[in-house]
């Protein structure tokens, strides 16, 4: 494990399961009797009077800490994080992040960071989401979203995450449709090309809780 003491949670896309993953291996890594903490730097999309995603980690946390340091930057339209800042009239500044994360780093012996979007989505004028991974100084955990596609989107991801010269520590396939035609066959050329270990399958059923979806990861493949 990297000495950032945690891992970041990217994605293929938007919408892949980043929070489920991300919840589900805080469950896990408390279950091996260590102190867990979620963090999402960067949430974009207020619903109902709060930011799901953070609630979530929140929740899957085993510390109790304040929203500051889980959430620097709580954005309300759900859309890419530069964009919603520069609408709030702010700028996201990865020290304020990196800041934070050290207060959880503090508190936690895994921290769980989840990423906002893809990997590259920028965040202001000159920085990205890798950039922050950077700064945080992660390995990178891979939720891959398995549709259509979702090769080309996983070999460009981890293509990406090493050209920013980061680790990719692994990854987990998410089933976000139920009837994705030749399942087995993606599965296996993901397998066979991505180089690094699956941590697991995730099912479609939304109706598992992510305590009960943590035991179908195997975090040994990632753990010192």
């Amino acid at each position: 494990m990297g000495v950032g003491n945690g891992y970041f949670i990217t994605g293929t896309d938007t919408g892949v399961g980043k929070t489920r993953v991300s919840c589900a291996l805080l469950h896990a890594f408390a279950a091996t009797g260590k102190t867990v903490a979620g963090m999402k730097p960067v949430a974009a999309g207020y619903e109902n009077g709060t930011w799901p995603d953070v609630e979530l980690l929140a929740a899957a946390s085993s510390v109790s800490v304040g929203r500051e340091h889980i959430n620097p930057y709580a954005l309300v339209p759900p859309v890419a994080p530069h964009i919603a800042a520069s609408r709030a009239g702010i700028e996201i500044d990865l020290e304020v992040i990196r800041q934070a994360y050290l207060e959880l780093r503090k508190r936690a012996d895994i921290v769980i960071v989840e990423g906002a979007g893809g990997f590259l989505v920028p965040l202001n004028d000159h920085e990205d989401m890798a950039a922050m991974v950077q700064a945080l100084d992660l390995p990178v955990l891979l939720v891959v979203g398995m549709r259509l596609g979702c090769i080309s989107h996983a070999l460009l991801t981890a293509h990406a995450v090493r050209a920013a010269k980061l680790s990719l520590a692994g990854w987990v396939a998410n089933r976000i449709d139920p009837q994705m035609a030749a399942f087995e066959e993606n599965m296996l050329a993901l397998e066979r090309r991505l180089d690094c270990p699956l941590l697991g399958v995730l099912p479609f059923e939304q109706s598992l809780d992510s305590a009960k979806l943590s035991v179908l990861l195997d975090i040994s493949m990632i753990q010192g």
